[in-house]
């Protein structure tokens, strides 16, 4: 009857359905029982292989030691104590490979809540202190051990119990060293997955130092304690003939020799190994590479040095990339000599230049005969061979004015031959803009000269300009140019001032008023047989 009138209230229409039962979790108990693996299976089996075989190792070791080499005093019937601990050894042992292969694989499955960042926060959690939670398996099974054995064979011998129990749990102590180490580097591919979109801000393992002694103790000192230990039952009892206490001395020292130096070198790999991916990757980044990234996979100082390492080289990325837009912008020798500069300085000093200066003959009528598009990807290819030229003869563009470029040379770095490399450059211009972009025609002027080169505006706001006669002369200069065969003249000045052969591929005619000037100027365009030649040369 109440199954009924609960079924024709839910099926009354406008009626809002009653909201799912929650659990504790504050989801639907169907999404609290599911759980997932934080792990592949491919981990859990190399976790689950090297952790058993560190055990069977370490517990066969311990049997050996405790049965057949450390006194054990005297019992009345020392076969059948033998007997009874080898078969509490084998079931004891089965029982543990099941019990902590079960235990451990446990550790590292979550139950769903369906809350992502819980569900992340705790993925961390169990993949960050997965080496510890399997190490707390272990130890825990290991103290059932000594406890198990010392009271088993309590009822023989105190001082035999004593013994077992002490070799037990040294036994326990180095297995689960190991254990740390060899399970810590199988999760490091883990590790630096789920620490990818999360590094470490803060140290969440026991640092490097506290690490290093605490191995040292667990691989190491253990042996030293259990020589101690044998020494002081061979004085206590004395019952201890030289040739057993020497057996003793060798087989717990060459022991703790082999155990001890496989802990060490573990130890000093697993801070060595990411120290030495920090350095290689350093190395990629003094090449210039700033793609260089380390993987970031320990909880301790060295996850966040890999993490901060990482964050350094984006910071540099990122700044290479400004860099390279202000070069792009202002030119990279600008660029640099304001990277060099300890303060902004407004001003300039007094420098021998040369100029150059290009302009389009008819770029109003581009704009309004040619879609937008077009005359946009005109100039670009226009100022894409403009640069060229320019930079291939150690010049570089101050600006560009609509459809025009000035170009100067010798200012911010030296040129050894400004004069030079600017006639050069306007001979190579003009005759390849002839040649590969014959849809327009240009203008090129170039002049030489003392002109201020410095920066110019505020400290707020400033660009690094050239001003003076020569930046004047070359811009009418190009305004005669326009109407001149060739397409390119320059001041009697220039060629004057250039060295090598380059002023002998000039052609200086008599001087002319200029616009704008009071004095006149000598006009020089190449010798036929140079335009020939560059003719030819940019065919």
């Amino acid at each position: 009857m109440r199954g009924r009138a609960a079924r024709r209230r839910v099926a009354v229409p406008g009626r809002v359905a009653s909201p799912p039962v929650m659990g504790r979790s504050g989801y639907p108990p169907a999404m609290a029982r599911r759980r997932r693996w934080v792990i592949g299976w491919p981990v859990r089996l190399a976790l689950l292989v090297v952790i058993v075989v560190a055990n069977v190792i370490g517990a066969g070791v311990v049997l050996v030691l405790a049965a057949f080499v450390l006194p054990s005093g005297a019992i009345e019937d020392p076969v059948t104590v033998r007997v009874v601990n080898m078969v509490a050894f084998g079931g004891y042992l089965l029982l543990a490979i099941v019990v902590g292969g079960v235990w451990g694989a446990l550790r590292f499955r979550m139950r769903l809540t369906g809350d992502p960042v819980t569900e992340q926060r705790r993925e961390h959690r169990r993949v960050l202190y997965g080496p510890l939670r399997l190490t707390t398996v272990q130890a825990v099974l290991w103290l059932a051990a000594v406890l198990l054995f010392g009271g088993l064979n309590a009822q023989y011998s105190w001082r035999l119990a004593l013994q077992v129990g002490e070799t037990t749990l040294v036994g326990g102590i180095v297995v689960c060293a190991l254990s740390y180490l060899l399970s810590e580097r199988i999760l490091r591919r883990t590790t630096g997955r789920v620490l990818a979109d999360q590094p470490p801000r803060r140290r969440v393992l026991p640092g490097v130092v506290v690490r290093s002694l605490l191995f040292w103790a667990l691989g190491t000192a253990v042996f030293v304690v259990g020589l101690l230990l044998s020494a002081i039952s061979a004085l206590a009892y004395g019952d201890v003939p030289a040739t057993q206490l020497a057996v003793i001395i060798l087989s717990v020292g060459g022991t703790g020799l082999i155990v001890g130096g496989l802990v060490t070198a573990g130890a000093a790999r697993a801070v060595a190994d990411p120290v030495n991916a920090v350095r290689r990757a350093m190395r990629t980044v003094e090449r210039g590479d700033f793609s260089a990234r380390v993987t970031v996979n320990d909880g301790t100082e060295l996850g966040q040095l890999q993490s901060g390492f990482n964050t350094m080289v984006a910071g540099l990325a990122e700044r290479e990339r400004i860099r390279d837009l202000f070069g792009r912008q202002v030119g990279h020798d600008v660029a640099r000599a304001a990277a060099a500069a300890d303060e902004v300085r407004l001003g300039g000093e007094v420098r021998p230049v040369a100029v150059l200066f290009v302009d389009l003959v008819g770029s109003t009528g581009l704009a309004v005969q040619r879609p937008a598009e077009e005359v946009v990807e005109l100039l670009n290819r226009f100022f894409g061979l403009v640069v060229e030229v320019v930079e291939e003869h150690g010049g570089w563009i101050n600006k560009f004015m609509g459809d025009a470029a000035l170009a100067v040379f010798g200012a911010p770095a030296a040129h050894p031959d400004a004069a030079g490399g600017a006639l050069a450059a306007g001979r190579e211009l003009a005759a390849r803009l002839r040649a590969e972009l014959p849809e327009i025609d240009a203008g090129v002027g170039v002049s030489a000269g003392d002109a201020v080169a410095g920066n110019v505006g505020d400290v707020r706001r400033y660009e690094y300009t050239v001003i003076g006669d020569p930046v004047n002369e070359a811009a009418r200069l190009t305004e005669l140019a326009k109407s001149v065969p060739g397409g390119v003249v320059a001041s009697g000045t220039a060629v004057g001032l250039a060295g090598g052969d380059e002023g002998d591929r000039w052609e200086v005619g008599a001087a002319t008023v200029l616009r704008g000037r009071d004095d006149g100027t000598h006009l020089a365009v190449p010798r036929a047989a140079d335009r020939a030649a560059d003719r030819a040369t940019s065919g």
